[in-house]
């Protein structure tokens, strides 16, 4: 005692603070000494644990005391820690090593009597009395001037810079309040909840895709725009957190209750056939472990899956105690892409207008079917006719086919080129393959020359390759889209009533009887990946069309749907003398084009007893009863049509996956992981054990954790929370390691900030809102970001702002606002902006390429994009977007060449720019290059540029309309970029050399960087 209260004189003496645990020793031992002596006693060695006073004054078997506080020659680990032989700790072949500043640190904690302390993130929240954030935070920067504050704020709470008129009223705003009433306009706005739900998507994992194997998409957009709405309207995060792990248990539960539970569902899962559907739930369960654990305790309890945590209490059973709420999730290991039990528990999100809609539509179809049930043809009649001949189709070998830009060959006697395995050497005996370019929109004109004739249908059939991108059968997009299907006689219109295809698990976008419902923007398509069957369209003409040994009927093929690219690849065209069924010949009989009966699968269900017909078998052959009856058309179309406006309807109806409970399945402790070892103990769900039991009686569930993580019981939630949210408005947290709180974080550079946050978070009633208003209401925040400290090099102490580079979909937000592209509209599906073609060559399962959104879809934020997560979109990649294929609280944050290429050359901010420029010479006022270069760079940024920045821009500018105007054509080309309009009557040069500039300005630094 007289030792440890001399080493405390001599350190106040010295001015030397006391060394405390959690700050100064506990991220030396977790880094140096807890992997072999710290919580995992599966790689603890001599049975020495230094994370526990208690276990650290233990002597050893030597009678060796690893700690003897107050005096440190006397303690082993000092011994073996100055040791200068092969006794040295850690030892080498560790690869760890302490420095002398480290060794003194725990050499001056033994001296002052090795006082422990649990760890930070654990210990119950305290607020210190009079606490707030600039009562720790005192050396700080003068306040940023008011362009800056207004652009700095209204990026981090909005992810949209201001406009130069909002500049201007808050800089000229002379009331006491301007900036809290500028905040709270901010944060009204639905922009606000539209950046603040990135960094939680991020969290949560949410992605439009499944992840693994084809990567298909999946029904997820609508947990988006509950996160969406939930921000907008301040739901406290306590409700946040309930409906989102347990949506589904709760009481009376409601559609938004259960669309939160998707939150369950939006993890990685696979429809590969081969699987192990044990090894899938296995990673299904310890996904949300890790999701859950670092999004609400930021804590790492996936290092539990295999041993005890080797830094923190957390232990295999912990970890599995936590999966085990999660068994009650109904799913399967192999989650189906495809079919009526796609992506499993879903809910239908129509509203009770929808859902009245849908009755009306659903009564129609069923008085329809009722109709055609009556005086169908015996079965008998129906094989007699079809072996007379009466239902084959006859393929044609077209005479001639050309297209708008694409270059159609006709391979009749000749063996076509193919890229499948094995090749064919057979003719192509009428087969059409399109090649070069494959425009957005495209026409193909087919002349066929079916010589004397009398024929009731015409057929179209889509023939695989697999060269062909968009699912076999497309040159491009995920999907063929013919528009419309027109015919004409020596130039005489044929009329078509009805249609029917081949495909049995028909898309509701590509319903047959919209190729021939004179509407551009519908469609009818297919793939055989949808069942197996090459996609065949038969279209019913009005009346028996007969033709002479030297008639030619035209045959157009038109492809003006808003998918770029959903172009036919190979194509057959076919008439039949009868009624014949669309053929349901299987993919691999791609090079066999004559179907001279009725399909197969009729014929084999024809020849069972009725008693034993599946359900779809019976269907099937209803179908064919009703199509092959020449007195039934009018019967058969008015049902199709009824059909066709019942799929038109649903696809307004969105749907997305959620929890649906079920009889818990047994969790047990896997050794190592290894699912196939069930000599585990089963365990119950259970909180972790050092943070205490769940007050609920019998087997706790989801909603139970839900209810524990939110409340002041459990410590971690609200640190982590506000943690996060200080690391949006600082760019790192007040603990560095957004994920982990635990021994491998960072003791928080001020622990008393984020303890009063804390409270303030749970006290206000959980209310998110209030966090953020406290962060960019402090003179803290609003410093101005100049100056470096020499002694905190890094600004962990924030004497200063940080500078920070905007988030990926913000860079795209800020190119689309200052152009006037942006469209603002909140919530709804998914987008997809311009992509590199060929970008997603490399999926399979199936094969597809990308098509890219048209009209205003192509200009809302970042934060709609489609979210294909092995192939994330190229520009968010590069500016550093998480793939989302696991939770990810922290995003990294880089500066790369390449980001300025995408800034220079993406097709998206190439259109910006030009729009920009065009939005340039409209409203600048002048005819002078001077005013265009001052109205664009103070649209961009806010402020006027300098003499200097004028200058080097009116150079590019003066360069470039040099350049141009001895090249007209090239600025033509330049300036035809995007989608968007071009602005009428503008010259060229002048429009080419202003798009210079704006392209310079949406290039520079400043632009994509708060400061």
């Amino acid at each position: 005692m007289r030792s440890l209260l001399f080493v405390l004189i001599c350190l106040a003496a010295n001015g030397q603070e006391p060394v405390r645990f959690n700050r100064d020793v506990r991220p030396i031992m977790s880094d140096t000494c807890f992997r072999c002596h710290g919580p995992d006693r599966a790689s603890r060695m001599a049975n020495l644990r230094l994370d526990l006073r208690e276990e650290a004054l233990k002597p050893n078997r030597k009678g060796l005391a690893p700690i003897v506080p107050g005096d440190p020659e006397k303690s082993h680990i000092i011994q073996r820690i100055f040791a200068a032989d092969g006794q040295v700790m850690p030892p080498t072949y560790s690869h760890k090593t302490l420095t002398a500043a480290q060794k003194d640190t725990i050499k001056r904690w033994v001296a002052e009597g090795a006082k422990y302390e649990g760890h930070w993130a654990y210990e119950p929240v305290r607020r210190t009395p009079g606490a707030s954030i600039d009562g720790f935070v005192r050396k700080r920067s003068p306040e940023a001037d008011r362009r800056t504050l207004i652009r700095r704020v209204s990026l981090d709470l909005t992810g949209i810079p201001p406009m130069p008129e909002e500049v201007d009223a808050f800089v000229n705003d002379a009331s006491p309040n301007a900036y809290e009433k500028l905040v709270d306009r901010l944060m009204a706005s639905t922009r606000y909840a539209e950046k603040q739900a990135m960094h939680w998507l991020d969290a949560v994992r949410y992605a439009d895709t499944a992840g693994f194997h084809g990567d298909n998409p999946f029904p997820a957009w609508p947990y988006r725009d509950y996160v969406l709405q939930s921000i907008h309207e301040n739901q406290p995060f306590d409700q946040f957190t309930r409906e989102q792990l347990a949506g589904d248990l709760l009481p009376n539960a409601t559609a938004r209750q259960k669309t939160a539970s998707a939150y369950n569902r939006i993890l990685r899962v696979s429809a590969e056939g081969g699987l192990q559907p044990k090894e899938y739930l296995a990673k299904y369960g310890a996904d949300r472990v890790r999701t859950t654990s670092a999004v609400w305790m930021g804590s790492t309890m996936g290092c539990a899956e295999c041993h005890d945590h080797k830094f923190d209490p957390f232990t295999a059973r912990d970890f599995y105690s936590m999966k085990a709420f999660f068994a009650d999730i109904k799913e399967t290991g192999l989650v189906a892409d495809k079919g009526p039990n796609a992506w499993g528990s879903q809910l239908d999100l129509a509203t009770a207008e929808q859902a009245a809609k849908r009755r009306e539509l659903r009564a129609a179809v069923d008085a329809a079917g009722r109709v055609l049930e009556k005086g169908r043809q015996d079965e008998a009649s129906l094989l007699r006719r079809n072996a007379a001949g009466e239902l084959q189709w006859i393929y044609q070998r077209p005479v001639a086919a050309v297209a708008r830009q694409a270059t159609l060959t006709i391979y009749n006697d000749e063996v076509p080129p193919s890229a499948n395995t094995p090749k064919s050497t057979r003719p192509g005996n009428g087969l059409v393959v399109a090649s070069g370019p494959n425009p957005e929109n495209e026409t193909y004109t087919i002349t066929i020359a079916p010589g004397a004739g009398k024929w009731s249908q015409l057929g179209v059939q889509l023939v695989q390759d697999e060269s062909l991108p968009g699912l076999g059968v497309a040159r491009g997009a995920d999907r063929l889209m013919i528009s419309e299907m027109e015919a004409e006689l020596n130039g005489k219109s044929l009329r078509f009533v009805a249609a029917s295809s081949s495909i049995r698990l028909q898309n509701l976008d590509q319903n047959p009887l919209n190729a021939i419902d004179g509407e551009a923007s519908t469609g009818w398509g297919g793939s055989p990946y949808h069942d197996g069957v090459l996609p065949f369209l038969a279209l019913r003409l009005a009346e028996p069309l007969v033709t002479a040994v030297d008639s030619k009927i035209v045959v157009r093929l038109r492809h003006d749907t808003p998918y770029r690219h959903a172009t036919a690849g190979r194509v057959r065209i076919a008439l039949s003398p009868g009624l014949a069924m669309p053929p349901m010949a299987p993919a691999s009989k791609r090079h066999e084009p004559i179907e001279k009966s009725l399909p197969a699968p009729v014929l084999a269900a024809l020849k069972k007893a009725a008693a034993e017909r599946k359900e779809e078998e019976a269907a099937l052959i209803a179908q064919a009863l009703d199509w092959t009856d020449g007195g039934r058309t009018a019967l058969v179309a008015d049902w199709k049509k009824a059909l066709a406006r019942m799929d038109a309807f649903e696809l307004s109806v969105p749907r997305v996956m959620v929890s649906e409970a079920a009889t818990p399945e047994a969790t047990r402790i896997l050794s190592r992981g290894n699912f196939m070892d069930e000599s585990g103990a089963v365990v119950e769900p259970a909180i972790p054990a050092f943070l205490g039991k769940l007050p609920a009686p019998g087997r706790a569930t989801r909603l139970d954790l839900a209810n524990w993580l939110a409340t002041k019981d459990n410590p971690l939630t609200a640190r982590t929370y506000v943690n996060r949210q200080w690391r949006l408005f600082f760019g790192v947290g007040l603990s560095k390691v957004l994920e982990d709180l635990g021994s491998q974080g960072e003791w928080p550079v001020y622990p008393e900030v984020l303890d009063y946050l804390a409270a303030e978070f749970m006290d206000s009633g959980w209310n998110r809102k209030h966090v953020t208003k406290l962060i960019v209401m402090s003179a803290t925040y609003r410093q101005s970001s100049d100056g470096v400290s020499e002694q905190d090099p890094d600004n962990r102490l924030l004497g200063r702002q940080n500078r920070l580079r905007v988030d990926a979909e913000v860079v795209r937000d800020i190119a689309l606002s200052v152009s006037g592209l942006l469209t603002e509209k909140f919530g709804g599906p998914s987008v997809r902006p311009y992509q590199p073609e060929g970008y997603l060559g490399a999926l399979n399962f199936p094969k597809r390429d990308y098509s890219a959104s048209k009209g205003a879809d192509q200009y809302r934020r970042g934060l709609y994009t489609f979210w294909q997560r092995t192939f994330l979109h190229p520009s968010m990649v590069t500016f550093d977007a998480a793939s989302r294929e696991e939770c990810t609280v922290n995003r990294s944050v880089s500066n790369t060449p390449l980001q300025a290429l995408v800034l220079l050359n993406d097709p998206t901010f190439v259109e910006a720019a030009r729009v920009f420029a065009q939005n340039t010479l409209r409203g600048a006022g002048a005819a002078t290059p001077e005013a265009r270069v001052n109205w664009a760079f103070r649209r961009a940024l806010g402020r006027m540029p300098s003499a200097e920045e004028r200058g080097i821009l009116l150079d590019l500018y003066r360069k470039a309309a040099a350049k141009f105007d001895g090249d007209p054509a090239g600025a033509r080309a330049f300036t035809n970029a995007g989608d968007a309009p071009a602005l009428v009557g503008a010259n060229p040069v002048e429009l080419a050399a202003t798009m210079t500039v704006t392209r310079a300005i949406l290039n520079l630094h400043e632009t994509i960087t708060r400061n």
